[in-house]
């Protein structure tokens, strides 16, 4: 890795940084085995160098820039003491791997819960993580996807507000405490997905604009700041800076796979662009031995990184589908303000389409972005290119307070809504605490000081003002701070009430799905194609038809609405499941009800 500092075969640490605008550098050696600043040598390109014997794992530096300031590495492998204190060397073989017979799951075995490591378990650490994992696997999960753990400012983040992109935040543990979860994930038949931020930096901490501004550019931002130069002059080598980050967490944590947040704000015109480059040396580094996945989220609804041609895989092997969680989510709730206002006209019509065809939006004009086409054709893609999910990270910590789905919906609506997610051909995706209805909000919440813990609060409440309950900024004012502590707090998973027989019903409710998800789609899952038909009866029932890969025939019949509704055609083949067990014979679907069977192919 071209980046941060390296143990020397023969002793001592080879220290490099990227400060094409220092004019001198040094390096400090910080702690009680070694203090020294030692001259680092221009080596051409905007690099620095220096050997040093003294330096070994363990020893704590920085860099001394030549106005004074002393700055972390931003390569570093981890920072102790936060994201504005010395880096540490760190050995990156002195880890005991025990998973070389491991190789990963195929794509279409994943079920993935999504979990934030600081809020999941009483500890809010990795070690945490790690002792839940008997309880994820036999709920039925077969993929943990932990939210960003790049180093951020303060102890509480979501973790997109990284700004030490290779570095395990210190408040969930030492790098060794992650290979650890990482490896009894795998001792588990577990895979682990990690959220990583390749579109910004965070606010506090980045000193990069310091000795590197070339790192940014100045003709375009994102909406957390200047954008990352991924295509002017040295733009192949900020490409290359996350090329290495993305094949540092599936070859040093043996990470089974990567979600890319917000590609949609990566804005580039290179080409190869980034997002190439990083599936290309992933597809033929550690994913040509081993099952690698990649998943993008990415709001233009753009299809081309998925596979180009029906049945084709794509560079990326999926994408987070917001189109599906949009219309569902109008449907139980009946909310039609924001995004959702895109999917208030049909929400059932939107439903069928992306449970079919994948996005329901495919070039057609999105009023909520102000008539702006949206989206790319999709139809012709597997149904495993697209993630489903009823709630996620963003979808409940972008409301106003935080609500998760249980404290909006009433069980009948929720579990038609859990069936139809965990029964569809789509990989699903849980958040944490889902599948035993837990009620704990869960808010942003961040640890950043001073003027900036005020700007974002105000701006997370000015982001409220298109809804209407809080155009009014004394209403808004009442939501709460983003920064205070018990924000964080109120988000941790009270792991006691899951226990409390309400609770349990649903975690059954949640394992027996998945039970006949394992037993009668994944098999069925591999070679699918697309072009899935989706109808509405008359009587606004929602059909979709699949054609799987051994060629049966998997039927969904859906009555989302509060009334009972006439069947046209009484579902065929044999029945996997029906939330509603009042079903009448006479074709009677109550209201809330998913019916799902499945038609054997003809011999």
């Amino acid at each position: 890795m071209p980046f941060g500092c390296e143990l020397l075969p023969e002793g001592g640490v080879r220290f490099r940084l990227w400060a094409p605008a220092a004019g001198t550098l040094h390096l400090s050696l910080e702690g009680p085995e070694a203090n020294a600043e030692l001259a680092m040598q221009p080596v051409g390109g905007g690099w620095f160098e220096v050997d040093c014997a003294a330096a070994q794992a363990g020893t704590r530096y920085r860099f001394l820039l030549d106005s004074g300031v002393y700055v972390p590495d931003p390569a570093s492998r981890a920072n102790p003491d936060d994201v504005h204190g010395p880096s540490l060397v760190v050995d990156p073989l002195a880890f005991d791997w025990d998973d070389g017979d491991w190789s990963g799951r195929p794509w279409e075995e994943a079920v993935i819960y999504e979990l934030h490591v600081g809020t999941f378990s009483p500890e809010g650490t990795f070690a945490g993580v790690q002792r839940r994992l008997d309880y994820l696997r036999e709920l039925g999960v077969t993929a943990i996807e932990l939210m960003p753990v790049a180093d951020f400012p303060g102890r509480r983040n979501w973790g997109y507000d990284g700004v030490l992109a290779f570095a395990p935040d210190s408040a969930y543990g030492r790098p060794e405490a992650l290979k650890r979860l990482v490896q009894e994930a795998h001792r588990r038949g577990l895979m682990v997905l990690l959220d990583v931020v390749y579109n910004h930096f965070g606010p506090d901490g980045n000193y990069l604009h310091l000795y590197a501004p070339q790192f940014f550019t100045q003709r375009r931002h994102t909406p957390w700041g200047a954008a990352i130069n991924f295509d002017g002059a040295h733009g192949e080598l900020v490409r290359s800076f996350y090329v290495h980050n993305a094949l540092y967490w599936l070859e040093e944590y043996h990470f089974d796979g990567l979600r890319l947040d917000a590609v949609d704000s990566i804005q580039q015109t290179s080409t190869p662009d980034v997002l190439e480059q990083i599936a290309r040396a992933v597809r033929t580094g550690p994913g040509a031995r081993r099952h690698v996945h990649l998943v993008l989220e990415n709001d233009n609804n753009a299809s081309y990184c998925l596979g180009a041609r029906p049945g084709e895989s794509g560079l990326y092997d999926a994408q987070w589908n917001d189109d599906a969680h949009h219309a569902l989510h109008v449907l139980l709730t009946g909310e039609t303000q924001g995004y959702y206002a895109d999917y208030a006209d049909d929400p059932a019509r939107h439903l069928g389409r992306a449970l079919a065809e994948g996005f329901a939006f495919q070039g057609e004009p999105s009023p909520y972005r102000g008539g702006r086409s949206r989206g790319e054709p999709s139809a012709q893609l597997r149904p495993t290119a697209f993630v489903q999910f009823l709630q996620n990270h963003d979808q409940i910590g972008n409301r106003p307070y935080g609500e998760r789905i249980a404290r909006l919906v009433e069980p009948a609506p929720l579990r038609a809504a859990v069936a139809l997610l965990l029964l569809a051909p789509s990989p699903p995706l849980l958040f944490m605490g889902e599948e035993w209805g837990a009620c704990e909000p869960f808010l942003f919440f961040c640890d950043f000081q001073g003027d900036l813990a005020a700007r974002v609060a105000e701006g997370r409440r000015e982001g409220f003002a298109r809804l209407d309950r809080w155009r009014d900024a004394s209403v808004r004012g009442l939501t709460p701070d983003p920064g205070a502590e018990t924000t964080f707090d109120s988000a941790r998973l009270k792991w006691d009430e899951s226990a409390s027989p309400d609770h349990r019903a649903w975690i059954d409710l949640y394992r027996d799905l998945l039970r006949i998800r394992a037993r009668e789609i994944v098999p069925r899952l591999a070679g699918m194609s697309g072009g899935a038909h989706f109808a509405q009866t008359p009587l606004n029932l929602l059909c979709v038809d699949w054609t799987m890969g051994d060629g049966s025939a998997l039927h969904l019949v859906a009555n989302l609405e509060p009334h009972a509704r006439k069947l046209v055609q009484v579902p065929r083949g044999r029945l996997l499941h029906a939330s509603n067990t009042d079903t009448a014979v006479d074709g009677t679907v109550p209201p809330w009800t998913v019916i799902w069977t499945i038609e054997a192919r003809d011999v």
